[in-house]
């Protein structure tokens, strides 16, 4: 006997998956899950561009409840792509789950508009500007044209090169391997003499030279080619 097309229709529909109800006593999935999209939340709110956060659903599988739930991010790890994002809970019954999460990145980047050899300064006119979705770049891509312009590149860049931040110093930075004028003043005289910068700094900042007879003092950033030594 032939089934009526309105019960066919509807025996033909998957079954609607239904989270589990935690027992007495359990943790709830769904507020898991919540306190790690909350986390997230908090943590890219000073990303730049347009920000889209998923998070899986969690499975305790009769994990204690908890009263506090701590969010967290292993250390070093990006905040955007796919990433992972703990829940932990610290109370007598302690316990930590993982969740898979996805944070999508549109936003403004910017692309080296001309070759650029080691040593030159970037101007505003080096660069161009490139929307897109960030996730699949480098964290230290830039964002912004103050973390170019101004600054010297470190290394070669082809024309059309997303730049990086560490492809980049600061004018009055020194990096290490430079050569730097190494300026020692007192009470009426100046003595100078060249060495090698062995660490990177930053105006203000210390750095250690080796000088040419092997001698290695610190002195303080003055600028991009000078360090100074107080007597």
């Amino acid at each position: 006997r032939q089934v009526a097309p309105a019960v066919a229709q509807q025996n033909l529909q998957p079954a609607a998956v239904a989270q589990p109800v935690p027992l007495p006593g359990q943790q709830d999935a769904e507020s898991i899950r919540s306190a790690a999209l909350a986390f997230l939340q908090q943590q890219s709110a000073g990303l730049p561009g347009k920000i889209d956060i998923t998070v899986a659903p969690a499975f305790p599988r009769g994990l204690a409840a908890c009263t506090t739930l701590e969010p967290f991010m292993p250390s070093g790890a990006r905040l955007w792509g796919r990433l992972t994002v703990g829940v932990r809970c610290a109370g007598e019954r302690p316990w930590t789950i993982y969740l898979q999460a996805r944070i999508s990145l549109r936003a403004t980047y910017y692309l080296a508009a001309r070759a650029m050899a080691p040593g030159e300064v970037f101007t505003a006119a080096d660069l161009v500007a490139r929307d897109g979705d960030l996730t699949g770049l480098p964290q230290a891509i830039v964002t912004d044209p103050s973390q170019a312009v101004g600054s010297v590149s470190l290394v070669r860049i082809a024309g059309g090169m997303p730049l990086r931040r560490d492809m980049l110093k600061s004018a009055s930075s020194v990096s290490i391997g430079q050569t730097v004028r190494v300026v020692a003043a007192g009470q009426g005289f100046a003595i100078s003499a060249e060495g090698s910068a062995m660490n990177n700094a930053s105006p203000g900042q210390q750095v250690r030279v080796k000088t040419a007879n092997g001698q290695i003092i610190s002195g303080i950033v003055k600028d991009g080619s000078t360090v100074e030594i107080q007597l």
